[in-house]
């Protein structure tokens, strides 16, 4: 799949192509009978005053019957297949575009989630609209050649008429689409970059009203929003211009085509039955003509929506991952990485040791959390990291998740219930052992529907010490070979964390864990403490044995 605007069009084109086909036939069947209707009328009006035979008229009167059904049972069926057709496309564009934007491998798409989350929706539907905008732009077009043809058996002069107006009205028009095409891709961005900007004084609407930053954040929404609300407005104008230019052009049309007819008629050339089916046909085919002016403007803004899931789908992965996997309960190693703050930081964790970092530096803490995260690709820092003897720039990415889980200090709660934010994927059987060695048991127990009770979205109906407790049960429910916790428990009491530490030291016994902290509760819950200090590991050795000889580490951890 060739990954531009052009070719994810192309793609979606060739993918529906059996559909875009049936659909074609029924909606030209749609147009052609809708072309017939006034072509039989003349023929009526046309044999009836001729002959004037009943039996005649009640056959005619019966095609007009055949001719509509077959314009209502084909707009029906063609309508529900093509709409079918859009609606799946769009749904395969939405479900590439969030696989991309949840992909463990970062991308380097420069947007930001709330950015993402509008091409997924919105994009990806316009870019699927072209599935119907195809077949409908044809069948317009069989509506104009019938018409042009029947007009041309009534008179020459008639059928080249529609011809040179058809010409002459879509020249025009796809001149004002590609303004309209442009202003719609500045349009999507803007709106795209309102929508990241609420998703970030979302996420931080805590902290906003924490130091009263929450007027100012509101000011500079409202500015974003104001100006995609100005780009809008740019783009209605166009659209309510081209709108108008196509609906008074396709009438100019259609009133020049009814007065040469009538003056056709008037001198003799043309008979009554033939002037009854130019002026239907005049009118008629204001319709379709407005339909297939239309069709610029639409492909326009498709491939304005198709260019923006490009910015997504091809943007080249920060990393290749490799094909290996790490060997099952294997260890974890960091040899000299230098990235950040880390300058040469080198340790080993051997299977089945609970090992705490103790970080002097909050930088340093979360610049390790990213690379052993696989945040940061191999490629970004010296050094290597390696789980189970292997390194991680030869691993599977998702094995590297199966095998080792990283969870971050502001791990995200999502809308649902406390059960589903443990154990999302429904398969854990660890979830009762996760809830008690998080302390979650009095959050379960506060509620009648227990792990089934309600969250709310990011976690508002809860505390932080909840949503930060409900976060490490999820991590802990996961039950991976190796575990990786930054900062576990920044937001409980000392009692509770007291609990924590003791609950993971016995939960992950026989499993290899690191928690970044400096809380005194883990660091002499585990089996061995390293202290990293200005970016390189300074010291090793048991919490109480630490506290005794490093004078330094007791001022920085003694609480």
């Amino acid at each position: 799949m060739s990954l531009t605007g052009s070719g994810i069009l192309r793609t979606a084109l060739r993918r529906n192509l059996g559909a875009m086909t049936w659909g074609t036939v029924l909606m030209g069947m749609y147009q052609a009978g809708e072309t017939a209707f006034p072509i039989a009328l003349g023929l009526i009006v046309e044999h009836t005053m001729r002959d004037r035979n009943p039996g005649s008229l009640a056959l005619s009167i019966a095609a007009l019957l055949v001719i509509i059904t077959t314009v209502s049972l084909s707009w029906r069926f063609g309508m529900r297949i093509l709409q079918k057709a859009n609606t799946t496309e769009a749904h395969r564009w939405r479900v590439d575009v969030a696989a991309c934007g949840l992909q463990p491998v970062a991308r380097d798409v420069d947007l930001k989630s709330g950015e993402v989350l509008t091409i997924a929706t919105e994009d990806a539907d316009q870019t699927a609209d072209i599935i119907e905008v195809v077949p409908l732009l044809i069948s317009s077009l069989v509506a104009v050649l019938v018409t042009a043809v029947a007009l041309g058996l009534a008179s020459v002069w008639l059928g080249l008429l529609v011809i040179v107006g058809t010409v002459a009205i879509l020249t025009i028009l796809s001149v004002m689409s590609r303004r309209i095409g442009e202003g719609t891709r500045e349009q999507q961005a803007r709106v795209a970059r309102a929508g990241a900007k609420v998703a970030d004084l979302i996420s931080g609407l805590r902290p906003l009203h924490g130091f009263g930053g929450n007027a100012a954040a509101f000011l500079s929404y409202r500015q974003v929003s104001t100006e995609a609300k100005h780009q809008s407005i740019t783009v209605a104008r166009a659209n309510g211009a081209y709108a108008g230019a196509a609906q008074g052009l396709n009438a100019i049309l259609a009133a020049i085509v009814t007065l040469a007819a009538g003056w056709l008629a008037f001198r003799g050339q043309i008979g009554i039955g033939q002037l009854v089916m130019a002026v239907g046909l005049a009118q008629f085919i204001i319709e379709p003509l407005k339909l297939f002016s239309e069709m610029p403007k639409y492909v326009m803004v498709a491939r304005a929506s198709a260019e923006r899931m490009a910015l997504v789908l091809a943007a080249p992965p920060v990393m290749t991952p490799g094909r290996d996997r790490p060997a099952p309960g294997g260890d974890l190693e960091v040899d000299c990485v230098r990235y950040g703050a880390l300058r040469k930081v080198k340790f080993r964790v051997p299977a089945g040791e609970f090992v705490a970092i103790a970080a002097y530096q909050p930088r340093a803490a979360a610049d390790l959390a990213s690379v052993l995260a696989v945040r940061v690709p191999p490629g970004a820092y010296e050094g290597v990291v390696r789980i189970g003897g292997r390194e991680t720039a030869d691993l599977a990415i998702e094995a590297v998740r199966e095998h080792l889980l990283v969870n971050p200090y502001d791990g995200e709660i999502f809308a649902g219930t406390l059960r589903t934010n443990i154990d999302p994927s429904g398969t854990s059987r660890m979830v009762p052992e996760a809830v008690a060695a998080s302390m979650l048991t009095d959050v379960v127990a506060l509620h009648r529907e227990g792990l089934d009770h309600g969250v709310r979205d990011r976690g508002a109906n809860l505390s932080g010490g909840q949503r930060q407790r409900l976060s490490l049960a999820r991590a802990l429910a996961a039950d991976t070979d190796v575990l990786v916790l930054h900062d576990p428990t920044t937001a409980v009491d000392a009692v509770t964390e007291q609990l924590i530490a003791r609950g993971i030291a016995d939960l992950r016994r026989g499993r290899t864990t690191v928690v970044i902290t400096s809380s005194p509760a883990f660091l002499d819950a585990a089996d061995r403490v390293l202290v990293l200090d200005d970016g390189v590991i300074t010291a090793e050795d048991t919490h109480r044995n630490l506290l005794t000889t490093d004078e330094h580490y007791r001022l920085a951890v003694a609480r």
